[in-house]
């Protein structure tokens, strides 16, 4: 599906972002050396310009050392300040055509500053790290930073040979000469640039399952000292897999890999194809697993199917939340409507000052939009029935798998699979603040199997 682009400048990152024009591919070769923390790289960038001749556009890039730029193959007028890198082409861009931007850059990378700390390339004791959301991308590459302007992307990473390097998407080939090894990855699925993870660190690989024939390769890489730690919390991911593509459809990409730092972490994050989690979400008695549940289930709702802009992040976080529920009910703990009411108590309690719908950038990650967006979902549920609401989920992973949507996208998709509007339910639960009562399972209805009790039909 093509994405939906989003019209003008990200309401919440106005800096972040250009809309006059679309990448479609990136190409991005990359030297990184760990002690010195200096990274040298070098990008090709392939765009398409839109409705409206392009004598200049921006690029996102924190504070490098540029080295050139050069736009269809010839240098090009630059200036770069405050993280944002503005480009001058030779001859201005015709509406519509593609055009190529080369970009050269060095220096020590480092997060760029949020509200919510440092974001994007972390040094550690021994490697680093990258954990984007929303905005740390330009803290290690140049980028057109929009969620809704996915791309696909070849990334190689040369590191001295001691450290692995884990990224997003299929190892195309691993190349050692004297004391250096390049990795190279393919991510051909459409990718935002927040989601472009990344991990460079000494890590053992153990395969998660037998994937089968057609099955999907899930791979950890973790310090060996937590691997009898690992093999405990991770077992049941195979099962989650199984289960997620059982109610969302397809697994969306060809590989996925979990990596756990020697590093805590506050949560794990999640990238296209990757999650990464710290040392302090292992301890061998399952402890986190819903978090397990919750990175997975991103791959689907977030990292396939994107938001056009960050106003929509419960459509993320909602129905991942919404995943750990399900996962619950199905794994034999809790049911959804039992994690539903304790959610809806948590939040009685709470100011109800929040819209979900457009929570407003400070409170775009509270923990209230997590819940409130897993308890919308589940009010859905209820409406429709679970025969019907399954049939939409797998739609909306489905009809939007690589593209960018909305909360109005949403509410168009449930009303077409739903017997009656429920425009007036999403209005209560995404758009108003005033929290609505609990959501109860409608009364089964014999004449249309299978009975709703409030748990997933095999």
């Amino acid at each position: 599906m093509a994405v939906q682009q989003a019209a003008g400048s990200d309401p919440y990152f106005p800096d972040h972002g250009d809309a006059r024009y679309r990448v479609h591919r990136y190409e991005l070769a990359l030297d990184y050396r760990p002690a010195p923390n200096r990274l040298a790289g070098s990008a090709r960038i392939n765009a398409i310009a839109g409705r409206s001749p392009l004598a200049e556009f921006m690029l996102n890039l924190s504070d490098f050392k540029i080295g050139r730029v050069r736009v269809d193959g010839r240098p090009a007028h630059y200036t770069h300040r405050g993280g944002k890198l503005r480009v001058r082409p030779a001859k201005p861009v015709r509406p519509g055509a593609a055009f190529t931007v080369e970009v050269h850059w060095s220096g020590n990378p480092r997060p760029v500053h949020s509200p919510w700390g440092g974001l994007g390339w972390e040094e550690l004791e021994d490697g680093a790290l990258v954990a984007s959301q929303p905005i740390g991308a330009p803290s290690w590459y140049p980028c057109n930073d929009r969620p809704a302007d996915k791309a696909s992307y070849q990334i190689s990473i040369t590191t001295p040979s001691a450290y692995a390097v884990v990224a997003g998407g299929r190892l195309l080939t691993r190349t050692t000469k004297a004391s250096t090894t390049t990795w190279v990855y393919e991510q051909a699925a459409p990718t935002s640039s927040y989601l472009v993870g990344l991990s460079i660190g000494k890590y053992q690989t153990v395969l998660l399952g037998d994937p089968g024939p057609g099955g999907v390769p899930q791979h950890g890489h973790i310090p060996a000292h937590l691997l009898p730690e690992f093999s405990r919390d991770f077992a049941r991911q195979p099962q989650m897999m199984e289960l997620f593509q059982e109610l969302f459809g397809p697994y969306p990409f060809d590989e996925y890999a979990v990596v756990v730092t020697e590093e805590e972490l506050d949560v794990p994050v999640e990238a296209q194809g990757l999650s990464l989690f710290g040392a302090n979400h292992v301890d061998g008695a399952r402890g986190w697993e819903r978090l397990i549940a919750h990175e997975l289930a991103h791959q689907w709702f977030g990292n396939s199917v994107s938001i056009a802009d960050w106003r929509h992040i419960w459509l993320n976080e909602g129905f991942a939340k919404y995943a750990e529920w399900l996962w619950s009910e199905r794994s034999g703990g809790r049911t959804a409507q039992q994690l539903a009411a304790a959610a809806h108590r948590l939040l009685s309690s709470l100011p109800q000052d929040l819209r979900l719908a457009d929570p407003g950038r400070k409170s775009m990650f509270d923990d209230r939009l997590y819940e409130r967006g897993g308890l919308t979902v589940h009010a859905i549920r209820c409406a429709m029935g679970d025969e019907a609401f399954f049939r939409m989920l797998r739609g909306w992973a489905g009809l939007h798998r690589g593209g960018a949507v909305t909360t109005a996208t949403l509410t168009a998709h449930v009303n077409r699979f739903a017997d009656e509007s429920l425009t007036g339910l999403l209005d209560a639960w995404a758009h108003r603040a005033a929290l609505p009562p609990l959501p109860r399972p409608i009364p089964a209805r014999p004449a249309h199997p299978p009975t709703n009790t409030g748990t997933v039909q095999p």
